[in-house]
């Protein structure tokens, strides 16, 4: 799977390092070494993929990830960075990026995790099945809403997979395609503890290069999102030792006062 790659970091030996490897891979590099020459590059090469440094002169990575999401370029972008704590992770996820390694990193590890953004992204749909002659027309009559039992709902909260819609209480609330992964799959079954490896599998299929940290991540976003008070949350809980469940608050305190 060769791969036009974009690697913008400043540290030119961290930047030679990525380069051998994924040059080694099979993959054309083109190494930059700030944030606006990465998004200038990126506009001009439309390139595969974009590893991508948060702490770059210029303009940084999450300014970079920031512009190119909001001039809708899809193209899949895995951050490199220093920072450690949850909210520096939550931001470079909801601003768009598709998955994160702190530093120091193996690059071993790197490759396998462009493998996997390669690979997803290039899932295209299945191939059209051969030319059969078309069937006479319906009469058009206008769309039908999607049935009851498609909409998944628990409590307040409803999630349209046809839509890819989420509100709670009417409200509606906008989530990346990973938060609603993760909120699709747990929505269907309230009440079951998921593990995290079972949220990465909705995540990534089974790959086991992304790290379980990048679950907690989305929990934590979408906890802000559709909790009321997101440090304790009522509605996606965690099971100490074992993972996460979607669960009604409204059936909690009728189950703890009965």
């Amino acid at each position: 799977m060769c791969a036009n790659i974009v690697v913008a970091e400043d540290d030119a030996k961290q930047a030679e390092l990525v380069r051998r490897y994924l040059e080694h891979e099979g993959h054309d590099v083109t190494v930059v070494e700030d944030g606006r020459t990465a998004l200038e590059t990126v506009r001009h090469q439309e390139p595969d993929l974009v590893v991508l440094d948060v702490m770059m002169p210029g303009a940084d990575g999450l300014d970079v990830v920031r512009i190119l999401r909001a001039e809708r370029r899809e193209v899949p972008v895995l951050m490199l960075t220093a920072r450690s704590t949850e909210d520096d992770l939550l931001l470079g996820l909801d601003l768009g990026a598709d998955d994160y390694m702190t530093k120091p990193f193996s690059p071993r590890e790197l490759t396998a995790r462009v493998r996997t953004l390669l690979r997803r992204n290039r899932r295209g749909p299945d191939p059209a099945p051969a030319t059969v002659p078309a069937p006479a027309p319906a009469p058009v009559s206008e769309p039908e809403a999607a049935p009851d039992d498609e909409v998944l709902t628990v409590g307040v909260l409803r999630v349209d997979p046809s839509r890819h819609e989420v509100s709670v209480a009417g409200t509606p609330v906008e989530c990346t395609p990973g938060e609603f992964r993760i909120l699709a799959a747990m929505a269907a079954e309230p009440g079951r503890v998921f593990t995290r490896a079972r949220l990465l599998d909705e995540l990534h299929g089974f790959d086991k290069y992304i790290s379980g940290r990048t679950v907690d991540v989305h929990v934590m976003n979408l906890r802000k999102k559709i909790e009321r008070a997101p440090r304790r949350p009522a509605r996606l809980i965690t099971v100490f030792g074992v993972g996460y469940k979607l669960t009604d608050p409204a059936k909690n305190v009728r189950h703890a006062s009965s």
